[in-house]
């Protein structure tokens, strides 16, 4: 089967490039529900490849009341790392005959409405990374929300995976260090507007430029990582 072969040069190729963390998910339920995207060129681009980048745990854990420059610096780093391998993989696959768009791992489209081109976390979710947690991240298992995500659309067939079917159980550990109070008990109770307005004070207080960052929940998502190894 194709499927099967493709899937098999798809992971031979990322672990070549030294990623690891990655899946395909079947995403025509999310390619009809993103307003930003050109269904006319994407309609047909039903597989989504999911490739994620684990972040340094010192930098994230640095991380007290607000974010710091570090975290800055590395997130920029990472973003530009996630960019450029999703790059790598559309020429990859578009050298196989297929097409493939390469959503930018941050970019907003409509800033009005908080909307990228497609959601990163629910193509990791669908390609199955991991599940939508309380803060309305992704959470790995393993990496918890200490990850950061980017898409490849693509029309090229691989064996898709299954969403997982697990949540935070009884962890509350993102709601108690909130600062904007913008996390509830499920994760379609998140206030958007609520947490977009504590980053631009973030980003205007700590000079973080452009960038509408915070990373308090992030660190306080740790998956089963543990500092002793």
């Amino acid at each position: 089967m194709n499927e099967e072969k493709n899937t098999e040069e798809l992971s031979l190729f990322l672990k070549s490039q030294g990623f690891f963390l990655f899946g395909v998910g079947y995403i025509k339920d999310i390619l009809e529900n993103s307003p930003c995207l050109n269904l006319e060129l994407t309609r047909d681009l039903v597989y989504g490849i999911s490739i994620a980048v684990p972040l340094s745990s010192i930098i994230i854990e640095e991380i007290k009341d607000h974010p710091t420059r570090t975290y800055l610096f590395h997130y920029k780093r990472v973003n530009i790392l996630l960019d450029n391998i999703a790059i790598k993989t559309a020429s990859w696959i578009q050298d196989k005959g297929y097409k493939a768009f390469p959503v930018p791992a941050s970019f907003i489209v409509d800033w009005e409405n908080q909307y990228a081109h497609i959601s990163h976390k629910m193509v990791a979710y669908k390609a199955g990374l991991g599940w939508i947690g309380r803060n309305n991240l992704l959470i790995n298992e393993k990496f918890g929300a200490r990850i950061r995500l980017v898409s490849i659309l693509t029309n090229m067939p691989f064996i898709t995976a299954k969403p997982i079917k697990k949540d935070c159980k009884n962890c509350k550990a993102c709601i108690e260090v909130c600062p904007a109070g913008a996390i509830g008990e499920n994760y379609k109770d998140f206030n958007r507007l609520a947490c977009f307005e504590k980053l631009k004070f973030f980003a205007k207080k700590y000079s973080l430029g452009s960038h509408y960052i915070c990373g308090i929940c992030v660190k306080a998502c740790k998956g089963n990582l543990t500092s002793s190894k």
